[in-house]
């Protein structure tokens, strides 16, 4: 599957919040109940992603001219790591995953924490995150993990 990474620009805010919504929808509603989802889902509207492009490094992953996937750094913290469930499995989650690290150790981070899911702590583990603690905001639950970059 040829699928790119680049930077997210302005114009990409309503694909990124469509992506961002399908995944919710699709993957993530196994883990958490509709309250939950519907909640995460208004912080990722089109306006809402658009002052997040302004304010963190957010990527895209491109198939043709389509949004497959996103992922976002905001500063030593991994945010927003979304691939469309239609494209899961296809190994854009970990490409974009390899951008990120390289974005921030360019910018000379040696830890990255990320907020995860229930859905995707197995696919952070894969890639070296160990589990820190567990954090709850309301009935929806969020795995703190890290990882250093050199191991």
């Amino acid at each position: 599957m040829d699928v790119q990474t680049r930077p997210a620009t302005a114009n990409d805010a309503a694909a990124i919040s469509r992506v961002v919504i399908a995944a919710l929808r699709g993957s993530n509603s196994r883990d958490y109940p509709p309250d939950v989802i519907a909640q995460v889902e208004r912080s990722f509207a089109p306006e809402a992603v658009s002052v997040l492009i302004g304010k963190r490094h957010v990527l895209v992953a491109v198939q043709g001219e389509h949004i497959v996937g996103t992922a976002s750094l905001d500063g030593d913290v991994v945010r927003s790591v979304f691939v469309d469930p239609a494209y899961q499995g296809n190994g854009i989650g970990r490409q974009l995953m390899g951008a990120i690290h390289a974005t921030a150790a360019r910018m000379g981070v040696d830890t990255l924490r990320l907020p995860s899911s229930i859905t995707a702590q197995p696919f952070y583990a894969a890639l070296g995150y160990r589990k820190i603690r567990d954090e709850f905001h309301g009935a929806e639950r969020t795995i703190i993990m890290q990882r250093r970059l050199d191991g």
